[in-house]
């Protein structure tokens, strides 16, 4: 401390640690969760884009698979109606012509080397066979068809077809070479001018060459193309080489079997989409016969499998997922760096907070530099030292504590080994009083600027307390015996004058109520009551005989109460007095009992406060003072009041000190009488009447004696004095009454 420095150091040195910043648990738990919210929500949001991407492709592929399934349609059904046209241009044909009208083997084998080279020109042509009017066959340009006769519908006057009209046969399979191949048939009708039926010309037309022509990669992987029936039968378009699954494999397979869903959904509407759960199908009706009696329908059917859709979006989908990393990225840090700006400048806030109660508070401090001068002073600093603010600046600390070359130098010491230093400082009265210092020292960082923050506190009053305390001490240690006790009576702490007096060391008795057991003890519950209720309780001890004192002890009971109004401690003086019995020689008796209860409430509290068994064999008398006539006019009250006190200063000195008097009403007393049976309570009362008589004070009193009994409360318990009172009062001359008794 107090090397030289040229100037303050700056604000940032002046921060504690605890400034800084720091993570808190809430907080690391609220970045966690909005870094895990984060994630969630990238997540999902990735997962919605590259599902709506996928969707989307799917859709523009069925859409351009649609178009392709229209062109396609049109083209087969195109590709039927020109076979028509061709079977019907073989039906005019002259060498088929020529056979007719001469049948011979000349003319029949120059037809049969017209179709042989027709077949071998045409894909699609798979033979053409001659049947005659009655629909037997007769040869056709190879050995496969031509075997079976035309069907009977065909036949006869009951055909609906004729003339130049074709028949085209629905679907069928050929097996060749152990292979299915779907084909259909064409049937011209042969007439004479007459219009009778010469023959029958059959073309045979294979489908998957025709879709072949139409289309060659029908059965490719990339874009397959399948046909079925109005009855879900293949009849092209089955690969063996990843099948799909749930769709028939090999041809005449059912798709109404394999795939019911696909199915209902086909059968429904003549196109649409499905998807499903491996693939999405797009399928299309086309008829490839416009005539009612031949109308031929089928399904084309073109499918891509999901896994191809997602291998296709791979791209796209690698980059959404590495734009949202690089976002998500992004994002948390956002987020975090949004946390850091908040503590900063939450540390910022809280640092201009500290140094702004630190220097404006009610505690005064200083700023010292390292070569012991004021750098700045705040108002309570000020004020402590009696001097401006603006006066402290550049002052020396050591004049402002007055402190002189021996006590400053082992200040600096002590500093210098400590990192700080407390004391007290007495100023004067004149100029400040008396100071409680403490000066803690502080570096700046690596450099070695330093400086120190000194605080000031005023104890003045606390200075004044403790001397207070010490002369109170002094004052302690008087003549006049007093102990200091707990509500029990334990002994807290006793002066010499009590210990001298009772010498509580040689009974080894800690306790105020055990030590006075005769005087105090059985009636200690009934004084701390009557401490809470009234602050303090008085009486005479150790009057007997056996009593080692020349004279009687005045004891007086002060109570202090807590914050709940409970007694918690009781000062306990005693004083030399005159015995009771000079006293009453003198008729100036001062009553043992200290007061007498003025409510209700007190009574009650009282009552309750009492021990069980004393409250269970308890009596009460209730005493009517009121002569009669005494209150036919308002101006008896108050020689009511003055004969009311007169009668209880009487029952003061004649009724036992363990009894409770309490008013009750004007002009009546209630007298509680603990361990008291009814029999003894009926003759202290025919003796307080007799000493009431023998003071002129009995004229006109009358009382009423009830008995407690179990469960009752006090407004009973004096319900029943009051009916024996109202029958002392009907008796007469005897005055005295029982009731509820035993």
């Amino acid at each position: 401390m107090f090397k030289r420095s040229p100037g303050l150091p700056s604000l940032s040195s002046l921060l504690i640690d605890a400034q800084g910043v720091h993570w808190s648990q809430q907080r690391m738990l609220a970045l966690g969760s909005q870094l895990a919210m984060l994630v969630i929500t990238m997540v999902l949001i990735t997962n919605v884009i590259i599902t709506l991407g996928e969707r989307r492709l799917q859709e523009e592929w069925a859409t351009q698979r649609y178009s392709e399934l229209q062109t396609v349609g049109t083209l087969i059904a195109d590709k039927v109606t020109f076979q028509q046209f061709r079977t019907q241009t073989f039906a005019r044909g002259e060498s088929l012509r020529q056979y007719l009208d001469n049948p011979g083997e000349e003319e029949k084998a120059r037809l049969l080397s017209q179709w042989q080279s027709l077949q071998k020109n045409i894909p699609e042509l798979m033979g053409v066979a001659l049947f005659d009017a009655n629909g037997k066959f007769r040869f056709s340009s190879n050995d496969v068809f031509g075997q079976g006769p035309v069907p009977a519908p065909l036949l006869g006057n009951n055909r609906n077809m004729g003339g130049n009209e074709i028949y085209t046969s629905p679907m069928d399979f050929l097996n060749q070479d152990g292979n299915l191949e779907p084909y259909m048939y064409q049937l011209a009708w042969l007439e004479n001018p007459d219009q009778s039926i010469r023959g029958y010309l059959v073309t045979y037309n294979s489908m998957l060459r025709t879709l072949e022509l139409i289309k060659p990669a029908i059965s490719g992987s990339q874009s397959p193309m399948m046909m079925f029936d109005t009855q879900g039968l293949l009849y092209a378009g089955a690969s063996s080489m990843s099948p799909l699954p749930r769709l028939p494999d090999t041809l005449s397979g059912s798709l109404r079997q394999t795939y019911p869903a696909l199915w209902r959904q086909m059968a429904m509407s003549n196109f649409g989409q499905f998807h499903g759960d491996d693939a999405t199908f797009v399928y299309l009706k086309v008829e490839l016969t416009t005539q009612y009696e031949t109308r031929r329908e089928y399904f084309l059917v073109s499918y891509i499998r999901n896994e191809d859709i997602a291998t296709r979006f791979s791209q796209w989908h690698t980059l959404l997922i590495v734009v949202a990393i690089l976002v998500t990225l992004l994002a948390a840090a956002v987020i975090v760096l949004s946390h850091l700006f908040r503590l900063e400048q939450r540390s910022r806030h809280v640092g201009i907070r500290l140094a702004n109660t630190l220097f404006a508070g009610d505690t005064g401090s200083l700023l010292v530099n390292d070569n012991g001068r004021i750098l700045s002073a705040n108002p309570a600093a000020a004020k402590a030292l009696m001097l401006a603010p603006d006066e402290l600046k550049d002052r020396s600390l050591q004049r402002c504590l007055q402190l002189d070359d021996e006590a400053y130098s082992a200040l600096k010491q002590t500093l210098q080994q400590n990192g700080s230093w407390r004391g007290e400082v007495d100023l004067g009265p004149e100029e400040g009083g008396v100071l409680r210092v403490h000066i803690r020292h502080a570096q700046q960082g690596h450099e070695a600027k330093s400086y120190s923050l000194v605080t000031l506190e005023e104890i003045s009053e606390l200075a004044h307390c403790q001397q207070e305390l010490k002369h109170n001490q002094l004052l302690g240690e008087s003549a006049v015996a007093a102990a200091l006790t707990r509500a029990d009576g334990s002994l807290l702490k006793t002066n010499a004058a009590f210990d001298q007096l009772l010498q509580p060391g040689e009974l080894q008795c800690h306790n105020l109520a055990e030590l006075l057991e005769n005087d105090l003890g059985n009636q200690w519950p009934r004084i701390v009551q009557q401490i809470a209720m009234q602050g303090q309780w008085q009486g005479q001890i150790l009057c007997t005989d056996r009593s080692r004192l020349q004279s009687c002890l005045q004891a007086t009971l002060k109570g202090h109460l807590d914050e709940d109004g409970e007694v918690e401690f009781i000062v306990c003086t005693l004083e030399l007095a005159a015995p009771r019995q000079k006293l009453r020689e003198s008729g100036d008796l001062v009553p043992h009992r200290s007061t007498i209860l003025s409510n209700l409430n007190d009574l009650e509290h009282y009552f309750q406060s009492l021990p069980g068994k004393s409250r269970n064999h308890a009596s009460l008398m209730l005493l009517d003072i009121s002569p009669a006539g005494m209150l036919s006019h308002m101006s008896d009250i108050g020689q009511l009041e003055k004969r009311q006190q007169e009668v209880e200063m009487q029952l003061l000195r004649d009724l036992p000190s363990s009894l409770q008097i309490s008013h009750w009403q004007l002009g009546r007393l209630v007298v509680i009488l603990p361990d008291t049976h009814a029999n003894h309570a009926h003759l202290l009362a025919s003796k307080t009447l007799e000493r009431l008589d023998d003071n002129g004070l009995g004229e006109g009193i009358c009382i009423g004696i009830a008995a407690f009994h179990e469960g009752q409360s006090l407004e009973q318990f004096l319900s029943n004095a009051e009916v024996a009172l109202k029958r002392a009062k009907q008796t007469g001359e005897q005055r005295i009454c029982q009731a509820f008794t035993r």
